[in-house]
């Protein structure tokens, strides 16, 4: 297997109540694949006609799982919801694909969650004691069970959800489909985006960020506050945000460095200008002489720009990117992975050679990646290469759907920065600070930085490790 040097995408949420029944898989098809970026391990969309659900789920890239006939086989419906999904807690297997189905005798629901619930185990263990049968190795089913175990003592889904927050810790944003409603949730600290939008037609749309809303011509609306509860149906949008405030906002910084598209808006923030404004505190903190400015694509090129503009050293695209390699690449042999990092990303050479460069990247963790990368830059002819990075280190794993799940695999726990500039082979190595990281959108309005050396919002789980639900499975 490849080495992962980067931190992998959560997951997206793609949801559409309309009006009236229609073909509306070809409309979610659209919003999961501009939300492709946050998971591409498998895909599912869910359909719901007057409470009968179709459901076509699999392992695999948005283009891959669904080809014209399984969109058309999905049918006509009033209400569905879509998935994809990158595994930060259970394996990438084809069961753990979303939206999950559930049946119970009010009713039955689809549901997609993006996040990591921190309470898992024992939500999993209390369900298991009182006879669930658990059917994947994801913590998105427990929540599921929960749901229904409210609803089956509530009058009203919308009411089910909400009481069921009582009981998730952690981070979860939820589109969820009932036979009449579509409803969408975020945790009451706001770990992950999850935003509203409006057709010309009436119809009411969820989308984890505002570039898919862009992608199918709905009208961004507005963001889900944390601890909302927003329900759809006959009688119009309702909100009940009893839980909200109870908690300090915590939104993931990292989707601001990393995560989101740039043409993305996250609570009221520009991704593209935060970036931007990265690179700029960049270069106050750690100027440098050089003939020019490059990023790494995609997530450093904005922070490049940025950091250009406040030091006066010109921007330059210094490399070509492979567009057509949608996944990381997957070789057996060391050989056989150089050979698709060429294919991936290639300097220029003439803009590159016998240049004194910074390089702007978004993150380090185990250091390969940025290691070949600037191998790359030398044989390209580059003079020097100053290496500038738009977050703190990673010092700490992270529990909320990031899959950073061991500090010692984190090369800042181990080296200073001047040692990790000679292991990767930079003249020079900067990071941005954690408090300047706090300004990204201009001001602290309120993010989780526990990964770069910040408090932990909640209590941390004695095991965090990703596939711990397979690990009980085979011990038992």
């Amino acid at each position: 297997m490849p080495e992962r040097d980067k931190p992998r995408e959560e997951c997206g949420l793609f949801g559409i109540w309309s009006p009236k029944r229609t073909q509306l898989a070809p409309l979610i098809y659209y919003g999961l694949f501009a939300l492709q970026h946050r998971g591409q391990e498998s895909a599912g969309i869910v359909v719901n006609d007057d409470g009968v659900f179709a459901a076509c789920r699999d392992e695999g890239l948005v283009n891959e799982v669904f080809s014209h006939g399984r969109l058309e086989a999905l049918g006509e419906g009033n209400i569905a919801l879509g998935h994809v999904r990158y595994a930060t807690t259970g394996s990438d297997r084809r069961e753990n694909a979303q939206p999950l189905l559930v049946n119970h005798h009010k009713g039955r629901m689809a549901l997609a969650h993006n996040g990591n619930l921190v309470n898992s185990m024992e939500l999993r263990r209390l369900l298991e004691e009182k006879g669930s049968i658990f059917h994947t190795t994801t913590d998105s089913e427990a929540i599921a069970y929960v749901i229904v175990r409210e609803r089956l003592r509530s009058g009203s889904i919308e009411e089910a959800v909400s009481r069921a927050m009582d009981s998730l810790e952690g981070a979860y944003s939820l589109v969820i489909a009932s036979p009449s409603k579509l409803i969408a949730a975020r945790d009451r600290y706001g770990f992950r985006p999850l935003c509203m939008g409006k057709l010309e037609d009436g119809s009411v749309v969820f989308a984890s960020e505002s570039c898919a809303l862009d992608a199918i011509g709905a009208a961004f609306v507005r963001d889900i506050e944390p601890g909302e509860v927003v329900t759809v149906g006959e009688e119009g949008v309702r909100s009940d945000r009893s839980h909200c405030k109870a908690a300090p906002r915590r939104l993931c910084v990292f989707e601001y460095i990393y995560f989101a598209r740039p043409d993305s808006a996250i609570d009221g923030a520009s991704v593209c200008l935060a970036r931007r404004r990265a690179g700029e505190f960049l270069a106050r903190e750690h100027p440098v002489e050089a003939d020019a400015v490059i990023g790494v694509p995609d997530s450093g090129l904005d922070a490049a720009i940025g950091y250009a503009h406040a030091s006066g050293i010109p921007y330059e695209i210094g490399f070509t990117k492979n567009k057509y390699i949608g996944r990381t690449f997957i070789a057996p042999t060391q050989g056989e992975r150089e050979a698709g990092v060429r294919l991936k990303l290639n300097p220029i050479r003439a803009v590159v050679g016998g240049k004194r460069l910074v390089l702007i990247d978004d993150s380090i963790v185990r250091g390969t990646t940025c290691r070949r990368t600037i191998r790359l830059l030398r044989e390209a002819g580059a003079r020097e290469i100053h290496l500038r990075v738009s977050a703190p280190p990673f010092v700490k794993p992270c529990y909320y759907g990031t899959d950073i799940d061991s500090a010692e695999n984190l090369i800042a726990n181990h080296h200073t920065p001047e040692e990790i500039a000679a292991i990767l082979g930079a003249d020079s190595l900067g990071y941005l600070s954690l408090e300047h990281l706090k300004l990204l959108t201009g001001a602290d309005t309120g993010f989780c930085t526990a990964c770069f050396g910040g408090e932990y919002p909640t209590p941390v789980p004695a095991d965090g490790e990703k596939n711990r639900f397979e690990r009980k499975i085979h011990s038992n």
